[in-house]
């Protein structure tokens, strides 16, 4: 937030500690806007809330959408002296300085003729970047073009460019890996193709689209999987040279996930992919699986049974000619994992308090008419979220955090620290070089192990990452890492302040939070207080946190 400086930031739906956020004047003033020195302006979320003269004085500049009772409540709150005109007065200003660096304000002459094709350029290439190789034996990818494939799966035909409701974007189209291959020149099994276009297009025919409002109080639930028999997969082997399987998720506004049948594979998909493994791989032919999802899935079903797995997110407008693009070779992954794969729900530190506590009879009527239940949840995993949980106990993941592949293989040197002892300032430097046949791209990250003598810290955490330029085999590039003061310092509850303990620190360089090529130490002399913070959001009730010493 201090480095980027939104113009805008939206308060959310919820409550922390028994306060609305929109209403928490610790949250939107005291931290946002004073200690992280926010200069933009805040907003509620459409609906957000309920007292509009809480908001005001918590520092929302704006309420969404605005509605009548509340411009009432802000009159007469102003008329009886509850609400000080200088509280609007600010308020006000913090949009106007907002409007005054719009070009719509500076009279900017736009042409309303955006270069679209450069556009979609950008985004073919983002979408590609970000993929990440999950597997890949016996170099099953990139798949030769004079090859016929085999694409089983609804959503190979029906791209998940984006999430639900806000999660998701307008766009002109939207390209299907289907659609992708044939653009770049490969051939497609026929008959499997026309098997899914025709299904999809009957079931889209008896379920319809609903309005924007519906859809987003009760979205259209997607087409089932198709099931093709053992036997007809079976004939599909004996045609096709290689085999995709291509498993589809969405999730975001109005569509939380859930375990069952989404976290997990269906009983369906879990038929199919035996189906299909088992054919093609009788006929020592390769099975790929494609993951068009926007979070997490248990890959354990499958993963053993697979030869490679490419994992595409939701890549967007261009998704299928950037997953083309990948699966083909014209593109060498370089997306690393930003979110650790359990090897099990249950592994993940937060699965044993979330979703908390739900109170049925406390039920409203919310936004829209929507029926909402309140619920309660206590984060008791403290600091141990993601990797820092797993590295730190010593829980083996599917693919750990900072993960992925390349079809080619990168060497790092050893790294060289500026200093042994931390002095306002230390760098770090290390050399990467492309020992494979192919150009790639490397992600290097760096990780820091700090001493835990008055703090608990977890055993490593992220505190940089770089990608090197396209280099050709055997060209190398050197990456500089900086650390900062507050690199190095944790949040100290009992003092309000960030905090880093005296003592030595060791410098992880590597390709993954598990993947570690080289280290380094440090040592800093003395405690060092980087930054006093107010007592704030402090919790109303005990909690139990989870902490370095104890598991779960």
């Amino acid at each position: 937030m201090k480095n980027s400086q939104p113009w805008a930031i939206m308060s959310s739906y919820n409550l922390i500690n028994g306060t609305y956020t929109s209403e928490s004047r610790d949250l939107i003033t005291t931290i946002l806007k004073d200690e992280w020195g926010y200069r933009g302006f805040v907003m509620t979320d459409w609906f957000g809330g309920k007292d509009a003269v809480a908001q005001l004085k918590a520092g929302n500049n704006l309420l969404m959408p605005g509605t009548p009772t509340q411009v009432k409540t802000i009159i007469d709150a102003v008329k009886s002296g509850q609400l000080s005109e200088s509280v609007l007065d600010e308020n006000v200003e913090g949009i106007l300085k907002v409007m005054l660096q719009t070009p719509t304000f500076k009279a900017y002459e736009y042409s309303n003729h955006a270069d679209l094709k450069k556009h979609a350029e950008v985004s073919r290439e983002a979408a590609a970047e970000s993929m990440v190789l999950l597997k890949n034996d016996g170099n099953s990818l990139p798949i030769k073009n004079s090859m016929t494939i085999a694409v089983f799966g609804n959503h190979a035909y029906e791209l998940i460019a984006g999430g639900t409701g806000s999660g998701d974007v307008n766009k002109a189209y939207a390209i299907s890996l289907a659609d992708g291959l044939k653009n770049a020149g490969y051939k497609t099994e026929k008959d499997v193709q026309q098997t899914y276009v025709a299904y999809l297009k009957d079931y889209t025919t008896k379920h319809p689209k609903k309005n924007l409002l519906q859809e987003l109080m009760n979205p259209t639930p997607y087409a089932p999987e198709y099931a093709f028999d053992k036997k007809g997969v079976d004939e599909k082997a004996a045609r096709s040279d290689v085999a995709i399987f291509y498993i589809g998720r969405n999730a975001g506004e109005g569509n939380d996930r859930k375990v069952a049948d989404d976290y997990e594979l269906t009983n369906l998909e879990k038929e199919m992919l035996t189906n299909i493994t088992d054919a093609f791989h009788a006929k020592h032919k390769p099975v790929i699986v494609v993951l068009n999802i926007g979070g997490v899935i248990d890959v354990t079903s499958f993963r053993d049974k697979v030869d490679a797995i490419l994992l595409a997110w939701q890549p967007g407008q261009e998704g299928g000619n950037a997953i083309t693009d990948v699966l083909s070779g014209k593109v060498n992954p370089s997306g690393k994992l930003a979110t650790t794969f359990p090897a099990s729900y249950n592994d993940v530190s937060s699965a044993k308090n979330f979703p908390g506590k739900e109170f049925p009879e406390k039920a409203t009527a919310g936004m829209f008419g929507m029926k909402q239940i309140p619920g309660e949840v206590t984060y008791g995993e403290g600091i141990y979220v993601g990797y820092r949980y797993f590295n730190t106990f010593g829980v083996k993941p599917a693919y750990e955090f900072g993960y992925g592949l390349s079809y080619t293989t990168f060497s790092y040197s050893p790294v060289k620290l500026n200093s042994s002892s931390f002095n306002g300032q230390l760098t770090g430097t290390i050399t990467i070089t492309n020992t494979g046949k192919v150009a790639g791209k490397e992600v290097v990250q760096l990780y820091l192990s700090a001493p835990s003598n008055k703090l608990d810290k977890p055993s490593e955490e992220l505190k940089g990452f770089a990608k090197t330029g396209l280099l050709q085999p055997g060209k190398s590039e050197t990456i500089t890492f900086t650390l900062r003061p507050s690199d190095l310092a944790s949040f100290d509850t009992n003092s309000s302040s960030w905090v880093a303990d005296a003592g030595n620190y060791t410098v992880k360089i590597g390709a993954s939070s598990s993947n570690i090529k080289s280290t380094a130490s440090f040592k800093l002399e003395k405690d060092l207080v980087v930054e006093k913070d107010h007592k704030a959001l402090a919790p109303q009730a005990n909690i139990n946190e989870l902490n370095g010493k104890k598991a779960f």
